[in-house]
């Protein structure tokens, strides 16, 4: 796995070209172009936000302000964070999201039905060319659809809320060319696990991280999201993908008004730092306690024991995951001892699977099917247990993320989480798969 040395176009190429993120932020600031360091104010055509960001801070602030929303059409809600509720603190949250949601009469409210970042596009929400934000870190998985997006605050959202602008500043573009294919058994956490690994969790310096190149072509849209929500773990303001007629096909599938694509792309000679890597040389990731940025090829972790292996999350169950550790899983049982979970990232996507058949190879394989919400990676419903070792789908693995701070998380793709399932312990998928 190679990376070649930062490159930039001549400075005179600097006032003329534009790169992807460029046009965008130009195009919600009504200018024809900005320049990388200017401040412009931006008008915001999504906001979105959940149970446990949203309703509960926003309203008391609201209120105090005597403030209304500048227009609910662009708003959506989802509860994801605190459903199914469990305690009565995780009721009271969902109760003030419903009550607000309610009163306020938002027409986009997702109840129950998945993780936002996943139920919010499957419903067409975020298109090329718009300007969205998030109350949530994972928000930049917006920018998988040509569609500039990053997560804020509290108190950022409540500007949002009452002006329907934000702020920011022109960031540079960090290009990560991914030529060649990827191998069988290799994804897109794969990908992302080793380009946190090589930069850093601070690695994007909250500019734009672009993915582009012949292997980012290649994918299909579900693990392009898994790319753009990654760049958060990047250390990216944004994780912006170039739309074209992959993206084209999702959107009409989710029902989304047609959109001109054409004008979202970078320019040839824009000025930005660019990596390229070769996709055909890489192999299945894996990052170890307590870091994404601990992350290395699996074959350093191979033969190490786990006890829970976990499938879910917006990074690791949509309808592509769950094909790939059923892939992993078909006609196998876990092994002895070995709890497997699976909570698929939406409703929709767990239908689809079920219809496909894929749901019932993971439950025939032993799996524990948990509710389609954020559950374990945002630490809530059942912990993990003291001194457990888990090998997990999701974007992070802190100490503490999953519950109990004596718990060991290891990241790893779907077919890798799969494998450690299958063997009982860290396992190269690539030898299953065989």
């Amino acid at each position: 796995m190679t990376s070649m040395a930062p490159t930039r176009a001549p400075a005179h190429a600097q006032t003329q070209k534009q790169t992807l993120a460029q046009k965008l932020i130009a195009r919600a600031s009504g200018r024809e172009r900005v320049s990388v360091g200017e401040i412009v104010t931006c008008g915001v055509d999504l906001a979105m936000f959940h149970d446990s960001s949203g309703p509960r801070r926003l309203k008391p602030m609201l209120e105090e302000l005597g403030a209304q929303i500048w227009d609910r059409s662009r708003v959506v809600l989802v509860m994801d964070h605190y459903v199914p509720e469990r305690d009565d603190d995780s009721r009271r949250i969902v109760r003030i999201a419903r009550d607000w949601a309610r009163d306020q009469q938002l027409p986009h409210v997702y109840d129950s039905q998945g993780i936002c970042h996943v139920v919010v596009p499957q419903h067409g929400h975020i298109r090329p060319g718009m300007l969205c934000v998030g109350g949530d870190s994972h928000s930049p998985t917006g920018g998988a659809f040509g569609a500039y997006m990053f997560g804020i605050g509290s108190t950022e959202m409540l500007g949002v809320m009452v002006t329907g602008e934000i702020w920011l500043r022109v960031p540079e573009t960090i290009r990560m060319w991914w030529d060649g294919a990827l191998p069988a058994g290799v994804t897109a956490k794969d990908m992302m696990l080793h380009m946190i690994g090589r930069f850093g969790m601070n690695g994007g310096r909250y500019q734009a991280v672009e993915f582009a190149g012949p292997a980012v072509v290649a994918l299909s849209m579900q693990e392009r999201m898994t790319l753009s929500n990654m760049s958060a773990e990047l250390g990216a303001q944004a994780g912006l993908i170039a739309p074209d007629a992959t993206t084209a096909e999702f959107l009409a599938g989710a029902g989304a008004p047609p959109v001109d694509m054409a004008p979202w792309f970078t320019d040839e000679g824009a000025a930005l730092s660019d990596h390229r890597f070769d996709a055909s040389t890489l192999e299945p990731y894996v990052a170890a306690p307590h870091s994404p940025a601990n992350a290395h090829g699996v074959s350093r972790y191979v033969g190490t024991p786990v006890d829970v292996a976990y499938i879910g999350a917006c990074t690791g169950a949509k309808l592509d995951d769950l094909r790939a550790a059923a892939q992993v899983l078909r006609g196998h049982k876990v092994a002895s001892g070995i709890r497997l979970i699976v909570a698929p990232a939406s409703i929709r996507d767990q239908e689809a699977a079920r219809e496909e058949g894929v749901l019932q190879v993971l439950m025939d394989a032993g799996a524990e099917l948990f509710p389609t919400a954020c559950g374990a990676c945002s630490g809530y419903g059942d912990p993990m247990g003291d001194d457990v070792t888990v090998i997990s789908t999701t974007a992070r693995n802190f100490k503490g993320r999953m519950g109990s701070p004596s718990a060991q998380v290891y990241l790893g793709s779907p077919y890798t989480v799969a494998a450690a399932a299958l063997r009982g312990c860290v396992t190269d998928p690539r030898e299953v798969l065989a």
